[in-house]
């Protein structure tokens, strides 16, 4: 039986170490960098890693630590003591310490360093006399007695500086440095007195005891509430715990031959391959940072050191080569000797994500599936649309959710029809609503972007403003929006109309006043990213478009196709909506033909302008879906216009509207329930998409060109029972043949079904048997799997994500295990009875990357989004088809 005890600890040092860069889920990545580094010959300061396993021991047994780690951190720290030839606690030839934290993935800022640890008033003035420079001695107490009070006794930082600030101001001081000797001396008297005061302990001058306080302070950093916070957002996990870095100090402030800095080996800002970075003469780290004094760009240190700059340029392209990613590193000059305290991943703007991978291809360093996975599919998003400048100071006054990307500056409107109003009169706005309807679709288009303070991830505002590729906010509950009074209030702040506003489509941020915006632009790096993508990827992708310009957007972008054509879309503008409300409120059959005839020639241009644009891919539209209440008056001003040009009684429209409301809409009348009891209205739009479709194909032939191939896909909403599909599919394939036998002209169609309600799930395979293709409509099969109202979840999902009890809106990302779940069977039961049924997706999962390395995996043959997230889909495609090559799918 093995009885030795646990490793805890792995040492680097002298030109070897414990460790290497696979270890970071032990190590974290700066200690697997540290010891990766010091293998490969580069000069870094020697220590010790306290393995992220004493971490979770910490907290799995109320911060005790592990059998047998104090005893490995003392055999360590003799160890560091034998390799520097110096003693920790040493009162003639002192061993000082750094401890940094560092967990697997990288978060920078989020967790707690510590430096100068051993120093006490009997190691200081060893330090002095040794050097010979008093200043640099006391300059580094002062700064570990803030550090240690700060991070390891919980002070505010604050306290320390007004102290300092005070201390410079007495001697008319700019900068720290103008300080002498005696002034830090008598700041640290002043620092140990504060925390003397505010403790009720003294400072500690015992060197263990300070090591013990700051590993155990850097262990309690992982559950700062910055740090879940960082986490929460990066959706990195909350047990993997940090590693602790305990190194010996190298002093970048000993004088005007020292010096500190942070360079990366591309700039990560635009991707161009120069070094990039900045440093300061005399300084620790943390100065650098703090923006107290201001850094030299890297470009200086080759005139004020050459010699310390070319072995930084060495080391910058020795360590790009050798991870074949750019790096960020930190570095220290300890009286002329340069020391590499840190290299990390560089974190980047998603265009230096594409130039550099692109570029690194063209370099040989990597290969080209290497080049797609280093982009990730969601940061595309900052090219397709403007984006808030980085440099811009900003007022964040709420906060709702991110529906579509982007930024929008504009004036504050509060109704549709003003918005089109002031934008045709060049002013930008944005449109503010409690929620949208179909009826603000005018001002939706016209304005910069869509705050409501209602709704969902799949609200109307949500998925039309997507659509639109428009910024959109929503489900904004800071804000009280008085659309009679025409303002919102945030607490006490009011927003009037007119007055300017920022949105933050990518974050859900609503900011007061006017911000500067970057514009979006597409390099020919991106176009060399995304061919290699199409390459690549399994998956379809299309889109879910219904006008001819989202149509083009979406086919520029790449999309295979349209998904989801949402033929509700079209009878809103202006001159249709009082046919459909005149079909809706028809009294008998006949009188709602009528109506229809005359909506049928405006659906048939739509049909053939799209079919024009996706000439040669398949189209799925779908039928009419919507409750008829929807296309309804609602407002006082809106019945009494409508019963006028009707010439009806304002009583009477009252009734007829009344009789058509639901208490459940979404679950009402509306999908193929429409198409049962009204048919002719199914019936009209079948006639349309077939004359469409024939016209263009006999257009061409007319011409002696190439006809038209047009590929329409009838999809029929909402069926949940098999007599429901075989009900809707006879009539309107007896449509569809009656029209192509009068065009004499065949056209390649297919006839399907959304699986948007679970007994349509279970029941798959019955319905294949009728159903000529699957398109998951997983917006309403997530509304009714969970029975969460997708207008609605905004009241409650904060609560619901904060608490823990949702990893992710399910409207957002797919809920994999139970959603998820009715896919996986719903595809296998469909191809149990036809082996090749086409399947996809073509609700607002299709555009989101997990939800899209879902669909791979369950085998589905496309996905469709709205047009701007369709290179975004593509991207994921291609990393789901990686890594499945690779072996961790899922991953």
């Amino acid at each position: 039986m093995d009885t030795a005890p646990k490793k805890y600890i792995y040492f680097f040092g002298d030109g070897k170490a414990e460790g290497s860069a696979e270890m970071k889920s032990l190590l974290g990545g700066k200690g697997a960098n540290l010891a990766e580094m010091t293998n490969i010959g580069i000069m870094v300061p020697p220590g010790f890693t306290i393995s992220t396993e004493a971490c979770k021991h910490y907290y799995a047994n109320d911060g005790e630590y592990p059998e047998g780690l104090e005893d490995e951190i003392a055999k360590n720290l003799a160890r560091l003591e034998e390799t520097t030839e110096k003693r920790f606690g040493d009162a003639k030839n002192p061993l000082l310490l750094s401890v940094r934290s560092g967990a697997a993935f990288s978060m920078p800022g989020m967790m707690d360093t510590v430096l100068n640890i051993g120093l006490n008033d009997e190691s200081m003035a060893a330090i002095a006399e040794k050097t010979g420079n008093e200043r640099f001695a006391y300059d580094s107490y002062r700064r570990f007695v803030q550090m240690f009070g700060n991070v390891v006794l919980g002070m505010e930082h604050s306290r320390f500086e007004r102290i300092l600030e005070e201390k410079k101001e007495l001697r008319n001081a700019e900068l720290d440095t103008d300080l002498d000797a005696n002034d830090l001396k008598d700041l640290v008297s002043k620092y140990k007195e504060l925390i003397r005061k505010d403790t009720g302990r003294e400072f500690p001058e015992d060197p263990r005891e300070q090591l013990r306080m700051t590993i155990d302070a850097v262990f309690g950093s992982w559950n700062t509430d910055r740090a879940i916070t960082y986490r929460n957002l990066n959706k990195i996990p909350h047990d993997l715990g940090t590693a602790v870095n305990v190194q010996a100090m190298v002093f970048g402030n000993m004088g005007d031959d020292s010096g500190t800095g942070v360079c990366f080996t591309r700039d990560v800002a635009t991707g161009k391959n120069v070094f990039y970075g900045e440093y300061l003469m005399n300084a620790q780290g943390e100065d650098v940072v703090a923006g107290l004094r201001t850094p030299a760009t890297i470009d200086a240190l080759k005139k004020d050191m050459p010699e310390i700059y070319d072995q930084l340029d060495a080391v910058r392209d020795r360590l790009e080569k050798h991870y074949r990613d750019v790096q960020d590193l930190e570095f220290t000059i300890e009286s002329g000797k340069l020391y590499i305290l840190q290299t990390r991943t560089g974190k980047r703007t998603a265009r230096a994500a594409v130039k550099i991978a692109v570029d690194m291809v063209g370099e040989g360093l990597i290969d080209m599936e290497t080049a797609l996975l280093r982009v990730d599919p969601d940061q595309i998003d900052q090219l397709l649309h403007p984006m808030i400048d980085p440099e811009a100071e900003v007022d964040v006054i709420a906060k709702g959710l991110p529906a579509s990307p982007g930024a929008a500056v504009g004036k504050v409107v509060f109704s549709s029809h003003k918005t089109m109003e002031w934008a045709e009169n060049g002013e930008k706005v944005i449109l503010v609503r409690l929620e949208t309807s179909p009826d603000d679709v005018g001002g939706m288009y016209a304005s910069q972007g869509i705050l409501t303070a209602r709704g969902g991830m799949t609200s109307h505002a949500a998925i039309v403003g997507r659509g639109m590729g428009k910024c959109c906010v929503v489900g904004c509950n800071d804000i009280a929006v008085d659309e009679a009074a025409n303002r919102f209030t945030v607490g006490d702040l009011v927003i009037a109309e007119g007055d300017h506003i920022t949105l933050n489509g990518t974050t859900g941020e609503v900011i007061l006043g006017k911000t500067d915006l970057i514009d979006p632009e597409m390099t020919d790096d991106f176009r060399t990213l995304m061919d290699w993508a199409v390459s690549v990827k399994r998956l379809g992708v299309r889109t879910n478009a219904d006008t001819p310009h989202d149509s083009r957007v979406a086919r520029d972008f790449g999309a295979e196709g349209i998904g989801l054509c949402r033929t509700e879309h079209m009878f809103f503008g202006k001159d249709r909506l009082p046919i459909v409300q005149q079909m809706i409120l028809a009294g008998s059959e006949e009188s709602r033909k009528k109506a229809l005839d005359k909506l049928m020639p405006m659906q048939k241009e739509d049909f053939k302008a799209i079919f024009e644009v996706m000439e040669d891919l398949p189209v799925t539209i779908r039928l009419l879906d919507p409750p008829l209440h929807e296309f309804l008056p609602k407002t006082e001003e809106e019945l009494e216009e409508t019963a006028a040009r009707m010439n009806v009684g304002i009583d009477e429209l009252k009734i007829t509207v009344q009789s058509l409301h639901e208490i459940n809409p979404m679950l009402g009348h509306r999908g193929c329930r429409l198409g049962i009891t009204y048919p002719e209205i199914y019936q009209m739009q079948v006639q349309a998409i077939f004359e469409a479709a024939c016209e263009l194909a006999k257009e061409g032939a007319g011409k002696k060109v190439q006809a038209h191939r047009v590929i329409p896909e009838i999809m029929i909403p909402l069926v949940g029972h098999i007599n429901e599909l075989r009900f809707t599919k006879e009539r309107l394939v007896k449509t569809a043949e009656e029209v192509m036998e009068r065009y004499g002209t065949e056209i390649e169609y297919l006839v399907g079904t959304m699986i948007e309600v679970p007994r349509a799930v279970v029941t798959a395979d019955e319905i294949a048997e009728e159903a000529e293709f699957f398109s998951f409509g997983t917006n309403d099969l997530t509304q009714m799997t969970f029975g969460f109202s997708r207008d609605d979840i905004g009241k409650f999902l904060p609560f619901y994500l904060n608490g823990d009890i949702l990893e992710s809106d399910p409207f957002v990302t797919i809920d994999q295990s139970g959603v998820g779940k009715l896919v996986e069977i719903g595809v296998t039961k469909g191809r149990s009875t036809k082996p090749d049924l086409k399947i996809g997706i073509c609700g607002e999962h299709g555009g989101n990357p997990a939800s899209v390395e879902f669909c791979h995996r369950t085998g589905l043959d496309y996905v469709s989004c709205s047009p701007f997230r369709v290179p975004i889909a593509i991207l994921a495609a291609a990393h789901a088809a990686i890594k499945e090559k690779k072996g961790n799918a899922g991953s």
